[in-house]
């Protein structure tokens, strides 16, 4: 729905393209005033650092290293070590 009212808004380009290609802030109207303290210039470096924030937190999950259980490398290296062991005394 498209609504006859004028807003501020602040387009951020997204540090990490695989997540979101923009973000849209919408803006009060009383947020960057002379009574408020907050200048523009605050208000989009506020906006980019939410948007960084975001895609930071909300990323690609780290991919996970193979690892084997501490029970099954013993069982391993241990055959391993008796078959080295073998070949020996059969040679």
């Amino acid at each position: 729905m498209v609504k006859g009212i004028s807003r501020r808004v602040i387009v951020v380009d997204s540090p990490d393209p695989h997540i979101f290609e923009q973000a849209i802030f919408i803006i009060r109207k009383d947020a960057v005033s002379d009574e408020s303290g907050v200048t523009s210039e605050q208000v989009v470096e506020q906006a980019v650092r939410i948007a960084k924030n975001y895609a930071h937190t909300h990323g690609a999950v780290p991919r996970r290293k193979f690892s084997l259980p501490p029970w099954l490398a013993a069982v391993l290296g241990g055959g391993a070590i008796g078959l080295a062991w073998l070949l020996v005394y059969l040679i």
